[in-house]
């Protein structure tokens, strides 16, 4: 997809995508990604600025408004993430008990996110490591997980 807005972020860049006066979807995007700056006074740049607060302070309360779109499970999913607090982290295993799921199911809807971030998958870890982030196991997006890790629990 392209983005019409792209920002910085310390780890990278990230796609915003709103509609309708909400945020629909944050992307990792690849640090070299060209940067399209928010218009001042969107919703965009109200995004931009609630994720430079966030930069600063890891406590920082996201206020902006948001719709996510995911199956029932997913959504249930989000809606426990987003209720792990700033420095706390979560394992799968945890999750699909409260759930009465499984720590597979678990993993597949937090990389399915459409808001990471501002909806913390990040705060979710494996029994033994960090587990996956973004639908990926790879070095790109681990290290993101760790720097956003590090930053809260700092």
């Amino acid at each position: 997809m392209d983005y019409q807005v792209v920002i910085a972020a310390p780890f990278g860049r990230l796609g915003v995508r709103c509609e309708a006066g909400a945020l629909l979807e944050l992307r990792f995007l690849p640090a070299g990604a060209a940067l399209r700056p928010p218009k001042p006074g969107s919703l965009e740049a109200e995004v931009a600025r609630q994720l430079d607060a966030y930069y600063a302070d890891p406590r920082h309360v996201f206020t902006v408004p948001r719709r996510l779109a995911g199956t029932p499970y997913q959504l249930r999913v989000w809606e426990r993430i987003s209720a792990i607090p700033c420095g706390d982290t979560r394992r799968y295993l945890e999750l699909s008990r409260e759930l009465a799921s499984s720590p597979r199911a678990v993993g597949g809807a937090c990389g399915r996110n459409p808001i990471p971030v501002i909806v913390p998958c990040h705060r979710v870890v494996a029994s033994a490591g960090l587990g996956g982030f973004n639908q990926s196991t790879g070095d790109e997006t681990l290290d993101i997980k760790k720097w956003l890790l590090r930053h809260e629990l700092g």
